[in-house]
């Protein structure tokens, strides 16, 4: 596990240590900044001094707590996903250094350094939130020895998101060329439209192919690949737990078919993990595409947290995938990612986490649970003000799974509920059908949040889409103006016509 230093962040050695892809910025300055480069890089720098402290005391903890027999096997999770965490955050707060030195050059993502910075930002605020969260119900050392060291480190981040200023689209001086990196083939961009697949490895049950397991095929891929590495996985089912590790950049997995490629295991909180690492396919390496397979976890609704897919992946795609659970299904965890044409299916917050999502034309299906367990389809988690996540659904549709349908008079189904303070979900142009509550959205805990969540609806339709008897919050909205729904597109809100096209997922820009 690489371990956060400040020495990754040196200004002499970051020019050099990543490799960089995606567009040349066009910013003109540093306009995406409104504190000097020099004050932003030196903050920056020392976030990652203040968590590179909370990994050595993690790994000091751990390694005492081993030797005199005293932890519990909950506690060694939580350490172990909270130092995945922070080495995610590693990479994010070096990115955000090396876009600000390299403004007019090169950058790591999109171009907009705006858009960049702040979503790195917050998933590194996102990253120090899950881990505390993973150490409630722990004995509470750990947790006490660290907890100084993040608060800091989210009040500088806080401080930091305020320093960059909102980003703004501007596509009036892009002409298409602009918006594919240079390196991509056109053969890449058919990828996802084309049955013909022109592997790097393949992955047969059957051994036909390279390996007849995932995993391994991953393990072979290249790091910091600056091409799309192909992984074909023939039709089966694969009874395994993958974990596509933040070194394994640009990696493309491509299924027969979300109804015959299927990826299965039945991790739960349950057995001592923490909800991160019960996902049974886990993707930390930007630029992800997933087609034509389902990610399934069949821990049962009475396993509780169980997670089929989890993604940090920054600017990845899933394409005609399904995702399918009960409980916490989709762990849409951070950074930029869309959906397209996926079957998500679950219970209790199947889609949540603190991602800039969309997703668009999915169908999105409500299970039976538990007795008397209430169905809540999202758990956005923005947390802070500054930060700028959310979760669009468009053009989706929105219905029962068929084991609910006998049960639709007895078992109530909510579009969301507000898992952080300014949780933020906006659904549009949908269909929902009847297996909707009138009231449409559920408290997360009495009246907390209500006042600063942002929930909005704008043109859907069918029998669930009904407003007349929703909520009455201060912070729920029925929109009725376009300009303001055009915020929360792939546009707008994942900025996804700078990165989309060279991927040849399928989308649609605005309304």
């Amino acid at each position: 596990m690489a371990v956060f230093s400040t020495k990754q962040l040196s200004t002499s050695t970051l020019t050099t240590t990543f490799i960089i892809f995606f567009v040349r910025s066009e910013f003109a300055g540093l306009g995406g900044l409104r504190v000097s480069p020099s004050e932003f890089i030196g903050s920056v720098t020392t976030v990652g001094d203040v968590l590179q402290n909370v990994t050595s005391i993690l790994k000091s903890e751990f390694v005492s707590n081993v030797n005199n027999n005293e932890f519990h096997l909950y506690d060694a999770a939580a350490i172990f996903a909270c130092l995945d965490l922070l080495d995610l955050s590693a990479d994010e707060l070096s990115w955000s250094i090396s876009a600000v030195q390299s403004p007019q050059g090169n950058d790591n993502s999109t171009g907009n350094l705006s858009s960049d910075l702040r979503t790195w930002l917050s998933a590194v605020l996102a990253n120090t939130d899950t881990c505390m969260e993973d150490f409630e119900g722990t004995n509470g050392n750990v947790k006490g020895l660290i907890s100084t060291e993040i608060d800091q480190a989210k009040w500088l981040l806080q401080k930091l998101l305020t320093q960059v200023k909102p980003y703004v689209n501007d596509f009036s001086s892009r002409n298409s060329r602009d918006k594919f990196p240079s390196w991509v083939e056109a053969e890449d961009k058919l990828l996802l439209q084309t049955n013909v697949v022109s592997a790097d490895a393949v992955v047969a049950a059957d051994g036909t192919g390279n390996f007849t397991k995932v995993m391994d095929a991953v393990e072979a891929a290249p790091v910091y690949s600056m091409k799309r590495f192909v992984i074909h996985i023939k039709k089966g089912v694969y009874t395994e737990n993958v974990v596509i590790k933040k070194k394994k950049w640009n990696l493309v997995v491509i299924g027969e078919g979300m109804d015959v490629t299927i990826i299965s295991a039945n991790l739960s909180r349950n057995e001592n993990l923490t909800t991160f690492k019960t996902a049974t396919f886990a993707v930390n390496g930007r630029g992800f595409i997933a087609k034509g397979i389902t990610f399934r976890n069949t821990a049962g609704p009475k396993r509780n947290q169980s997670v089929a897919l989890r993604s940090d992946s920054d600017l990845s795609v899933f394409y005609r995938c399904g995702i399918y659970g009960y409980q916490d299904s989709l762990y849409a965890h951070s950074l930029r990612q869309f959906y397209r044409e996926c079957k998500i299916s679950g219970t209790v917050d199947f889609i949540f986490g603190h991602a800039n999502a969309v997703f668009q034309n999915c169908t999105i299906l409500a299970k039976k649970g538990l007795q008397s367990q209430k169905n809540t389809i999202t758990a956005q988690g923005e947390t802070y003000t500054d930060q700028s996540s959310g979760f669009t659904i468009q053009f989706c549709n929105i219905s029962a799974d068929y084991d609910l349908l006998p049960y639709l008079n007895t078992t109530s189904t909510y579009l969301g509920r507000p898992w952080k303070p300014y949780s933020r979900t906006i659904f549009m142009q949908s269909y929902i059908s009847e297996v909707l509550n009138p009231k449409g959205w559920l408290e997360w805990n009495g009246t907390m949040y209500l006042d600063t969540l942002y929930y909005a609806e704008y043109k859907n339709f069918g029998p669930g889409a009904r407003l007349d008897n929703r909520v009455k919050w201060p912070g729920y909205h029925v929109m009725n103006d376009s300009s303001q729904a055009f915020n929360f597109t792939v546009t707008n809100l994942i900025l996804g016509e700078l990165w989309l096209p060279s991927t040849g997922v399928t989308f649609i820009p605005g309304l």
